[in-house]
């Protein structure tokens, strides 16, 4: 199956400290391959797996669901509990919700989550009607290439299929009632101006989760894609900070890695 230029997973083998990256619905790894290479740059072991249906054809996410790509995420940790003594998820969008999850099933097992734009609900008169309007029309507009940034697009579709619509819905639902089992430290960021996700998704996430570590930051410049964003260096900059303030060790190997040019030739992996 053809993956998209761009749309690749990616995976580099660093330190102890890992991180697994999730990216959002309709989109792929594309959206979050700078924060992941920032990441990389400075030590950490890093997994960003392309959802299953995403990055190829619209038609081929028709026929997945959310527990395909809650699945997908959770192999992902699974491997890197294996090869690394602590382990944060990050999370754009539909992401979010699925770092989110992960973080209500395997407790202790992740050190901490960043959450970017992360969405808890689908919007719109029309979310309501999915579960009968799915049998009569297929797709609807896309919603990728939120960005402000003057020349930067999103790697996704153009169309979003009902039925994935339908079970993304769904899975937000089912997030929303295992918020309260949240328990780890969590960096939120969000964008003041979305087109995509309100605002009020990440203050439902605020307010559910039962995190006592919690820092919010405003993203002033971007729109629902801020990792391809204006904000896009502070993302990265405080996620870095924010996981080597709960491992110091994420430092640690930052001289030992290869360069920027020799990860990105090596670490790149075809779906």
């Amino acid at each position: 199956m053809r993956v998209l230029p761009g749309a690749e997973p990616y995976r580099h083998e660093g330190g102890e400290v890992g991180v697994l990256l999730c990216h959002g619905f309709t989109g792929s790894p594309q959206s979050l391959r700078p924060w992941a290479e920032h990441l990389a740059e400075r030590g950490l072991t890093v997994s960003l797996p392309l959802l299953p249906g995403h990055g190829t054809r619209w038609e081929d996410m028709q026929l997945t669901g959310w527990q395909d790509w809650y699945a997908e995420v959770d192999r992902e940790l699974r491997a890197l509990r294996e090869r690394c003594a602590r382990v944060f998820v990050l999370g754009l969008s539909m992401g979010g919700a699925l770092a989110l999850r992960l973080a209500a099933r395997h407790g202790d097992d992740i050190s901490g989550i960043v959450l970017v734009n992360p969405g808890n609900r689908v919007h719109g008169l029309a979310a309501h009607a999915l579960p009968v309007l799915r049998h009569f029309v297929r797709t609807t507009n896309g919603i990728t290439s939120d960005i402000r940034k003057e020349g930067a697009a999103e790697v996704g579709y153009a169309k979003v299929p009902l039925h994935a619509a339908h079970s993304l819905r769904t899975f937000f639902q089912l997030v929303d009632k295992e918020l309260p089992q949240v328990t780890q430290p969590l960096l939120l960021l969000h964008s003041v101006e979305d087109h995509v996700v309100p605002p009020a998704d990440s203050a439902r996430v605020l307010g559910r989760v039962s995190s006592t570590d919690v820092t919010e930051i405003l993203l002033e410049q971007s729109y629902h894609v801020a990792t391809l964003d204006n904000d896009a260096d502070l993302i990265f900059e405080e996620s870095h900070a924010f996981i080597g303030r709960l491992a110091p060790s994420a430092d640690a190997g930052e001289e030992a890695t290869a360069t920027p040019a020799e990860q990105r030739e090596g670490t790149a992996t075809g779906g």
